[in-house]
């Protein structure tokens, strides 16, 4: 069996690029701005924030939780979410390194 398109590249270029497509979105940006913006879990408040349908913002936060990014607890009725502190981290770090210092004085096309 031939080798899938994502053992070409390293485990680090693999996890940008999964982190990127976890957050291409705007609606996602937006839930993790207001995420950050609370700093603690966050019930019921996050469709009310976005202004978008119950079932597309679940959508949205499924996304985000199948990538690590956020954590969600089930809080009664509702369900909780939180940024996952660590995994926010390791990619802060990972584009830190993708986005580093480039000289761009030089000629390009």
């Amino acid at each position: 069996m031939g080798a899938t398109k994502t053992d070409l590249f390293t485990k680090q270029q693999n996890d940008i690029a999964a982190m990127a497509k976890a957050i291409a979105h705007p609606a996602r940006i937006a839930i993790l701005q207001y995420l950050v913006k609370k700093n603690d879990c966050v019930c019921g408040d996050i469709v009310e924030e976005l202004g978008l349908a119950q079932a597309t913002t679940s959508q949205h936060l499924k996304e985000l939780k199948t990538a690590g990014i956020i954590q969600g607890n089930i809080d009664g009725v509702s369900v909780c979410y939180c940024i996952d502190q660590k995994v926010w981290k390791k990619y802060k770090e990972l584009f830190s390194i993708f986005f580093k210092d480039v000289d761009l004085t030089g000629k390009c096309c």
